[in-house]
């Protein structure tokens, strides 16, 4: 991309339109991630439908009554076998690598939907230097490549919560796959990701994605494998920073959509926040929910 100014007077509105767009990566990049997450959460959102229905009496995760309510839109055949995948019992011969891909794709999902959000500061802040540079002529590589970077990244992490969730769940007294862990699994879950919220790492790792300037700015580059890099490393950093929260899903049941809004809203304020108050008050609510569930299921 280049900063000359084309004219596209010969072009009828549809072309001078596509023209303009293609010009303005910002444009396409708001777009494309914005219809990504929408998408993230409507899959979602159907999948905890499906679970709250599949689920006996007596045996209801957190917001199942309420999920019961929505309708239950018609959804292709290919989507009617992922949620099958991701919501059945323990894999059993030959569906188990199906499973396990299911499973991948899932987390995946939940990280474009709770944690692309978050990263939007770092977006814009790309597309501020990009338009910068495109308007003095340099060439400029096209900020999605720096969100895929991002998101290669986060579909790494997505496997490894894949794997955890098969073992956590291979103990599970229900055998189903998205349960809430109870007793000491879920205890250590919440535990695990409170303590973190007071670790010198994860201060480290939250000032990076508050401050994405300095790392974008003092990068900057022309070639695309060097922003997909840069996009990892802003990755890292926000994994670094979230990983632990996402635990939290063990303890509520992996597919509870409001706990996956709950902590999809608090990284992004917490991102956004000058303050460390946000993150120690969720650390200290964290710590006491860990102890009380160890009480309770003693």
């Amino acid at each position: 991309m280049s900063g000359q100014s084309d004219d596209f007077s010969h072009l009828d509105r549809a072309g001078r339109a596509t023209a303009n767009v293609a010009r303005n990566p910002r444009i396409t990049v708001n777009v494309i991630i914005g219809a990504g997450i929408a998408l993230a959460w409507l899959l979602l959102g159907a999948m905890a439908i499906r679970g709250a229905e599949s689920r006996l009496p007596g045996a209801d995760a957190p917001g199942d009554a309420v999920l019961r309510h929505f309708p239950r839109l018609p959804l292709p055949d290919v989507l009617e076998r992922f949620f099958g995948l991701c919501l059945a019992p323990l894999p059993v011969g030959a569906n188990a690598g199906q499973q396990s891909v299911a499973l991948v794709l899932m987390w995946f999902l939940m990280a474009i939907a709770t944690m692309l959000p978050s990263a939007a500061p770092m977006i814009r802040t790309y597309c501020e230097i990009a338009d910068t540079a495109r308007i003095k002529g340099e060439p400029v590589v096209h900020p999605l490549v720096l969100v895929a970077g991002y998101l290669s990244v986060w579909f790494v992490a997505s496997v490894a919560f894949a794997a955890l969730t098969l073992m956590v769940h291979a103990f599970a007294s229900t055998g189903q796959m998205l349960d809430p862990a109870v007793g000491f699994a879920g205890s250590l879950a919440l535990l695990g990701a409170g303590l973190y919220q007071f670790s010198g790492l994860k201060q480290a790792c939250l000032d990076k994605c508050k401050n994405p300037f300095s790392i974008l700015f003092a990068n900057w580059s022309a070639r695309p494998l060097r922003i997909f890099r840069l996009g990892m490393e802003q990755g890292i950093w926000c994994l670094g920073c979230c990983w632990a929260l996402m635990l939290v899903m063990f303890a509520v049941g992996v597919m509870n959509i409001f706990w996956m809004a709950v902590i999809g809203l608090f990284t992004l304020i917490e991102k956004q926040t000058a303050s460390r108050l946000p993150t120690r008050l969720a650390g200290a609510i964290l710590l006491v929910w860990a102890a009380a569930l160890l009480v309770v299921s003693a």
